[in-house]
């Protein structure tokens, strides 16, 4: 007896003076503060992983939310003052040109290894690097895609009809004038159904629609990085043919939306997925989950996606004339690119930021994050594209198949769009809108309004000093420097 209490004595005393669980790597005593939007898209991701983190290291973190339109200025205050406000930062890749001076590179040992492998290429080799080095972690996967009614598309009813009419089967759109023919088709004003719908708000994302039908008439494989601007001179390329045949298109896309479209950003045209409204949309992968919510949408199992439509004629810049291509090329466009983490060199926890970051993107954490509602994170990772049964917990079969097969498909095309990244990015994509809400609204004329922008373009090249955004430019669109 007096040996067993010993024993129990001794264990007892071993267990107070070891923690139940140790901290790995111990950061107790670090409170990490992390910017980001307004949530719950993306913030309710960094909460999860915060608390995960925590549990693990003994740190803290301190989430602060703000609206996305003070998110930049907060951001490049704080940079240039060095205040040492963030620890880690939660931006777009726009963004980073005008902040990679002051954010620290991704440590070495973060960039091997299975959790740097599994990073799909467009991201680690494009989206995450600036100046040559990795600034940025990827958490979130963007890009537009084509989201469809399978319960339409594939009604034999509807397909009978449409080939009668059209003379070639209905299916997924291959390029931009089919994705008309079947817009106005579907569009039954009368029964309550129209034929798609996309973003035309001013401030609602609209220049990313915009950029998505751009992709396909100006992103000459031949002459590449050619699309915004000349990637030589750093003149303004947006109001060439295939800019303004883009904008024709853009436009005449109203005329299949439901009533009252000029008023509906990203966030309208979602609902109108979901509730079986349209027969198609364009939009980030959140449409295909709100479709499959069932709480929300009502057209359960009939969620489907495709690359988007493309073109077999893009304008040649340095031709002046357009280039015909055999077949039409897809030219995917990677609106917005997907939430990216950044660490400020102002940071006083900069080891213990880059960790939590590893926490957030890890594939463990990442690939909960992208199933759960309201995140708002999209693929980004190989292993998220290829792990169909994941996503079963929110798709049937043939809705995580083609949802998946969508997103891999644009990331893999051979002529993926990358999205304008520039220091004034936001300078020039408010240039853009306002005369972009005028030639929507019927007021000006595509050309003119597009000649507009290229006017004032151009102008903010100069006073953001034209060779440092040459510079810059060549370097977003994976052009070596000029001789």
């Amino acid at each position: 007896m007096v040996h067993k209490l010993a024993t129990l004595v001794g264990a007892l005393m071993v267990s107070a003076a070891t923690p139940a669980l140790a901290c790995e790597p111990d950061y107790t005593g670090v409170t990490l503060s992390v910017g980001v939007q307004t949530g719950p898209f993306v913030a309710s991701a960094l909460k999860t992983a915060s608390d995960n983190w925590s549990k693990k290291t003994c740190g803290k973190v301190n989430v602060v939310e703000f609206p996305f339109g003070e998110l930049f200025p907060k951001y490049i205050t704080a940079l240039q003052s060095s205040t040492g406000d963030f620890d880690v930062m939660a931006f777009t890749p726009a963004w980073l040109p005008d902040m990679a001076d002051f954010l620290s590179d991704m440590p070495a040992n973060m960039q091997q290894g299975e959790y740097w492998a599994d990073i799909h290429p467009a991201y680690k080799e494009r989206l995450m690097i600036w100046n040559g080095k990795v600034k940025a972690a990827q958490m979130d996967g963007d890009m537009h895609t084509l989201q469809y009614r399978g319960d339409l598309f594939e009604n034999p009813e509807e397909q009978k009809t449409f080939k009668a009419k059209y003379g070639y089967d209905l299916a997924p759109p291959k390029t931009w004038d089919q994705y008309y023919d079947i817009a106005a088709f579907f569009t039954r004003p009368d029964k309550g159904l129209f034929g798609t719908a996309e973003a035309y708000k001013r401030g609602g994302q609209q220049f990313w629609f915009f950029f998505s039908h751009a992709a396909s008439y100006t992103n000459n494989p031949n002459v590449p990085g050619s699309m915004f601007f000349d990637p030589e001179t750093m003149k303004a390329e947006i109001n060439n043919p295939g800019w303004v045949k883009a904008l024709e298109d853009y436009k005449k896309g109203l005329d299949f939306n439901p009533p009252g479209s000029l008023n509906n950003g990203s966030s309208e045209i979602r609902p109108l997925y979901s509730g079986g409204k349209v027969a198609m949309n364009i939009d980030w992968g959140d449409s295909g989950i709100l479709g499959a919510d069932k709480k929300e949408s009502r057209i359960i199992g009939n969620v489907r996606a495709s690359v988007l439509p493309a073109s077999a004629k893009i304008w040649n810049i340095k031709k002046s004339a357009w280039d015909e291509f055999p077949e039409p090329v897809a030219s995917p466009f990677l609106a917005f690119g997907g939430w990216q983490l950044g660490v400020p060199t102002s940071s006083a926890h900069m080891e213990a930021a880059w960790n939590y970051v590893q926490e957030v993107t890890s594939i463990e954490t990442s690939g909960k994050a992208i199933v759960t509602a309201g995140t708002g994170v999209n693929p980004y990772r190989l292993s998220h594209m290829s792990n169909v049964e994941n996503w079963l917990s929110i798709f049937s079969r043939p809705e995580a198949v083609s949802y998946l097969g969508a997103i891999k498909g644009s990331l893999d095309a051979k002529n993926v769009t990358f999205d304008l990244r520039l220091p004034g990015f936001f300078n020039y994509t408010e240039a853009l809108e306002i005369e972009l809400s005028k030639a929507l609204a019927g007021q000006v004329e595509p050309q003119a309004a597009l000649d507009a922008v290229a006017a004032e373009w151009d102008s903010l090249t100069e006073e953001f000093g034209k060779d440092k955004q040459l510079a810059a430019y060549r370097a977003s669109m994976g052009l070596p420097p000029l001789k």
